[in-house]
């Protein structure tokens, strides 16, 4: 190996952990608020990357049908509740099942977006809403239950939309066009353009999470409900809504990762469950409570991965995946059991 070498796998490295950090920044939101070690954070990625393959092919992507089946279940079991007695925030049910569901269908259907900013914006629109749509119908009635119970569920869900992912877009795999087809020469090393955009969108994207948690009344509210649920909820802070909105955010940030990487590499039904479980890897660095940390294992996880592929290509996973033991070994010399909160 030699130092252009060493370079460019240190590109590749930070192009890759850029993505690994999306998914380890999700994966500490939803952790933070809601308890869910949320494993199909990954299919978010798979169907944004594959819903913008078809638009782009000018089809209708089978995710605008998950959507409002999704958005449909969910008005039912709302309207159930209702009947039985319980308050129902129906602006937030009503914006979640009807108002984003119909945009995206009015889009994909009516206006059909040729440009590429077009295309990407109704993916977005396609995706983000799944969040809270799932987080209604699969978590929010055991929100009182363990930790393991809620992992349980989370790896039930993983195989349903697995299972999904293979019969909306099949076995084949998919690219999409790049958001910029530009070709750079630093210091003697090619860089794409595409790559670029990664790393920029990372960064714009980090610091609108920061600038969220630290300047606005909701990302505050988050943060309260992530520091404590029962103090949070005797402060007037409406925990369910802050699940709808950290499910939310992490269909967002999967549906953009899948937009930047799908031009990079061929995706697949099941593309998603691999590039989770990194940012999961990075995530545990962080303990599942620190961004800046799960964004340092990123970087560490997209490093140890490109190396790895240069010295000991067949075993880069086992490499990569071998790193949380250690993790996990030193966490548990310094850090103390809490029980979960009643």
């Amino acid at each position: 190996m030699d130092l252009q070498i060493a370079l460019l796998l240190g590109q590749d490295g930070i192009v890759n952990g850029a993505v690994y950090g999306l998914m380890a920044l999700a994966l500490v939101l939803v952790f933070s608020v809601t308890r869910v070690i949320f494993i199909p954070q990954g299919e978010f990625v798979a169907f944004g990357a594959l819903s913008m393959a078809v638009l782009q092919a000018g089809r209708v992507p089978a995710t605008l049908w998950l959507l409002l089946a999704l958005a449909v279940m969910v008005l039912v079991v709302e309207f159930w509740r209702w009947k039985r007695g319980a308050v129902v925030d129906w602006a937030s049910a009503l914006a979640w099942c009807v108002v984003l569901p119909l945009a995206a269908a009015a889009l994909v259907l009516l206006l059909k977006p040729t440009s590429m900013a077009g295309q990407a914006l109704t993916t977005l629109l396609l995706i983000m809403p799944l969040g809270p749509l799932l987080y209604r119908l699969a978590y929010r009635p055991l929100a009182s239950a363990s930790v393991l119970m809620l992992l349980i569920v989370s790896v039930a869900l993983h195989g349903v939309l697995v299972g999904l992912g293979l019969l909306f877009f099949g076995a084949e795999g998919y690219r999409t066009t790049a958001f910029s087809e530009e070709r750079f020469d630093i210091g003697g090393i090619p860089v794409s353009g595409q790559s670029l955009v990664v790393v920029g969108v990372t960064l714009l994207l980090v610091l609108a999470m920061f600038l969220f948690f630290g300047r606005s009344m909701i990302g505050k509210a988050l943060r309260a409900t992530a520091i404590n649920r029962v103090g949070a909820r005797l402060s007037g802070i409406p925990t369910e809504l802050s699940g709808d909105l950290s499910f939310a955010l992490a269909a967002l940030i999967g549906a953009v990762s899948g937009l930047l990487i799908a031009p990079l590499t061929t995706v697949y039904y099941d593309t998603g469950f691999l590039i989770g479980l990194k940012g999961f890897v990075a995530a545990i660095v962080g303990g599942l409570a620190s961004y800046p940390l799960a964004l340092a294992g990123a970087l560490l996880v997209g490093q140890l991965e490109a190396f790895a592929s240069f010295w000991a290509s067949p075993f880069k996973e086992v490499l990569v995946f071998t790193l949380i033991i250690p993790v996990l070994w030193w966490r548990s010399l310094h850090s103390h059991h809490v029980e979960d909160e009643e």
